[in-house]
């Protein structure tokens, strides 16, 4: 009977820290879509404003007057 409570009481406490588990995951995962989000948009203003697209790092500098 000892070893019947045991084991419940493992499994609870591997339910709570598995709980605790999927709410980072879930956190996680809403800032990710959040992120992706902003690069999503951040892109879309870049290509309206001519500058993403088939420029290299290199050139969008050049372009910018750095160097390489």
């Amino acid at each position: 009977r000892t070893t019947v409570l045991g084991q419940m009481s493992e499994i609870k406490e591997l339910q709570a820290a598995d709980r605790r588990r999927q709410i980072v995951i879930l956190e996680l995962l809403r800032i990710d879509h959040t992120r992706s989000t902003e690069i999503a948009e951040l892109r879309t203003a870049l290509q309206g404003q001519g500058l993403a697209g088939d420029h290299t790092q290199s050139e969008l500098l050049e372009e910018a007057g750095g160097s390489t």
